[in-house]
């Protein structure tokens, strides 16, 4: 059975496109919870959403091509797939060939996202949940809170005039939010990472959503970080990596 491609430009339903989205990814689930952030609550400027549908209408996949204020050169790309030849459409469709971009994809899909796609600095990471019942508030005297420029939950410690820590969100649902942060490495040890982490997961829950945590499986210092605050593994697990859709072969 083949599939028929909408790309932004043709879909002349957005109900119809958010009912193809909505289909393939659980809501409710931490493992989606970036790709329905990007394909759904994204500002829509900032994103372009394909979805792919089978000969008798039924979805079969969708790609997500969305600016962040990470990495102002290259876009993040999630996509979820019920078939490799979409997974293959879809790229074709909403990767630039040529141009970088940052892959985030479910490891399942990881194989045949390898074959459409020229990745590198591929990683494996770990996705973590914390509930209000695993929550261990650990509050310091030396933590400033406020706000970021989207309104999200910010937190920080100086040493002087220096950032010594600071966690926020990079983004955030209705159910969720991930929680990053980052520390000095020359205040580790004082327990300042965990700190912010704890007071803004503390915020997040407060706000009725989930705190997400995710981090490479090699990065050892910040899955301690994680677990010292109480996030839970979640055994689900993203790839992130930089790809490229390799220029077609010229002809003849």
């Amino acid at each position: 059975m083949g599939s028929v491609l909408y790309s932004p430009r043709c879909m002349s339903d957005p109900a119809d496109e958010r009912r193809i989205v909505q289909s393939l990814v659980k809501l409710d689930e931490p493992a989606d919870a970036l790709a329905a952030y990007y394909a759904l609550y994204a500002p829509a400027h900032t994103r372009a959403v394909y979805t792919a549908v089978d000969d008798g209408g039924a979805p079969e996949g969708f790609l997500v091509r969305a600016r962040t204020g990470l990495d102002l050169f290259r876009p993040v790309v999630a996509l979820r797939s019920r078939s490799e030849a979409a997974v293959e459409r879809l790229a074709a469709a909403g990767v630039p060939a040529g141009r970088p971009v940052i892959l985030a994809v479910p490891e399942s899909l990881g194989s045949w996202a390898y074959r459409h796609l020229a990745t590198t600095d591929a990683e494996i990471h770990r996705i973590y949940r914390l509930d209000r019942s695993n929550h261990k508030p650990l509050l310091n005297v030396l933590a400033v809170t406020g706000r970021d420029p989207s309104g999200g939950p910010r937190c920080e410690i100086r040493s002087g005039d220096q950032l010594g820590a600071v966690a926020g969100v990079n983004w955030q649902t209705p159910r969720f939010a991930e929680i990053y942060v980052y520390t000095d490495p020359v205040v580790r040890g004082r327990g300042w990472g965990k700190s912010v982490v704890s007071i803004v997961s503390g915020l997040v829950l407060e706000s009725g959503r989930t705190p997400l945590y995710v981090v490479a499986e090699s990065n050892d210092y910040s899955i301690r970080l994680a677990e010292a605050v109480g996030f839970v593994d979640t055994g689900a697990r993203e790839i992130l990596a930089e790809a490229v859709r390799p220029e077609p072969a010229p002809l003849g």
